[in-house]
């Protein structure tokens, strides 16, 4: 939360203050650890906002539709060094608490990722994803305040009741292995967003971290288009340039960057240039700025707070446009400059070295999902953007994506689809009893399929 004291948006029923798996006994049914705090890890950020921007941020929070593209919600090991063990358990426990102060709508809460080593030492494991999968959605069923996001209607629904909704994704189709039907099965699980490859190569296609980049597999194309087929939003984040560049010339839906930033700003394989960025906006899609430490640097800002964040996210609007820009910070609950070190190697951190920095031990302003989007609106709001942009690069722009992208019948069509079904059971009843005859009597569809 910054000084300024802006309230993180719609006043949220926390309920009856669920904790994270309380529906069984810790150290009885699964091991406990001490968990990082949801409020308070590192001193609040001073945005230096007057008194009318803070009522104008305020009322922008409360009334806007926000939606983080990327985050990892929830609460890590206060000794970051007992990650290992505490994700063995398959049980990563979510901020219920933090995340009902934090005034966003919907976040696409992409679990373990890199770090989901439940079974083995290396992660993207297909039993692996589904536990964590599995295990995040089991402890969301026995409490009523967070609710899961798998379609349009959802959100609205989110937004209407001044509700959280997680959408769960995956930073990497490696799982899939080459069985592109377990695209299938991950979305009957109620994945609804995924990306391509995870910084090492799969079927897919090149990760960023890849020494020579090969670009967009056959197999990777054939499962784009199942993407499509299905409704799952697709994410380029991790992947390398010719990929992201094979992906938007094949997709028919848009895309995502959920968490990136502008190479153009800072100079790394793990920032976009500028031919991608444009590519991805030129599906539809958008370019959410990440906050994960020591990544969206500037030479402005070589210190990482959200300056330098907004750095790139300046770059971005300039670049294709307003439209086209969002927030994925990438951000937990616990020391994720710690987690960084722990999981250096899995996550690829050498692989994405640039220009000299200044270390921090955090990003100021852009720390944890629940001071994220209360800092975000005032530096917008300072800076002199209009409540229009400030609305869309909320969560308006990445709702119109979605709507692209997702499956979802029109009115119409849902009438038509009931129509179908009714005219089909009609057809089952009436030949018991009038084997010959036609139904309805006299032909056609009758009053059932005209309306």
């Amino acid at each position: 939360m910054m000084a300024d004291e802006i309230p993180a948006g719609r006043d949220l029923n926390s309920g009856d203050g669920y904790a994270a798996y309380s529906y069984l006994i810790a150290g009885e049914d699964f091991r406990q650890f001490e968990l990082a705090p949801e409020f308070g890890r590192v001193p609040a950020y001073a945005a230096g906002l007057s008194p009318e921007q803070q009522q104008r941020a305020r009322r922008l929070l409360t009334d806007a539709m926000v939606i983080s593209l990327h985050d990892h919600p929830v609460r890590f090991p206060l000794r970051m060094e007992e990650t290992p063990e505490y994700n063995r358990t398959g049980r990563q426990h979510a901020a219920y608490a933090g995340l009902a102060a934090s005034g966003m709508t919907v976040v696409f809460d992409n679990m373990m990722d890199g770090t989901a080593c439940v079974t083995g030492n290396a992660p993207w494991r297909w039993d692996d994803i589904i536990t964590d999968l599995g295990m995040r959605q089991a402890d969301l069923a026995h409490q009523r305040d967070i609710m899961t996001i798998r379609t349009i209607a959802d959100i609205d629904e989110a937004y209407r009741d001044r509700r959280v909704g997680l959408l769960f994704g995956l930073e990497a189709a490696t799982p899939i292995e080459n069985e592109l039907d377990r695209l299938d099965v991950l979305y009957g699980l109620g994945l609804r967003q995924i990306g391509i490859a995870y910084s090492d190569a799969n079927a897919l296609g090149s990760g960023l971290a890849e020494p020579y980049d090969g670009g967009l597999t056959a197999f990777g194309r054939r499962a784009v288009t199942r993407m499509n087929r299905l409704g799952l939003a697709i994410d380029l984040s991790h992947s390398s340039d010719r990929t992201a560049l094979d992906v938007c010339r094949h997709t028919d839906k848009p895309v995502f960057l959920t968490h990136a930033g502008a190479r153009a700003v800072w100079n790394t394989s793990r920032m976009k240039p500028d031919d991608v960025l444009r590519a991805v906006a030129e599906t539809g899609g958008v370019i959410g700025m990440s906050a994960a430490p020591h990544t969206t640097l500037s030479a402005a800002h070589p210190r990482h707070t959200i300056e330098s964040v907004m750095d790139h996210f300046r770059y971005c609007a300039d670049l294709v446009g307003i439209e086209h820009v969002a927030f994925g910070p990438d951000t937990l609950y616990g020391d994720h400059v710690m987690l960084h070190t722990i999981f250096a190697r899995l996550l690829s951190i050498g692989a994405t070295r640039g220009p000299s920095f200044d270390p921090v031990r955090y990003v100021d302003g852009l720390e944890n999902p629940t001071e994220n989007f209360a800092n975000i609106t005032g530096w917008l709001v300072s800076h002199g953007f209009g409540d229009q942009e400030i609305r869309a690069v909320l969560g308006g722009n990445i709702y119109r994506a979605l709507q692209a992208i997702w499956v979802s019948l029109r009115p119409q069509a849902r009438r038509a689809a009931v129509d179908e079904r009714q005219h089909e059971r009609g057809q089952r009843e009436y030949a018991h009893g009038h084997r010959d005859q036609e139904y309805p009597p006299g032909g056609g569809r009758g009053l059932i399929g005209s309306r």
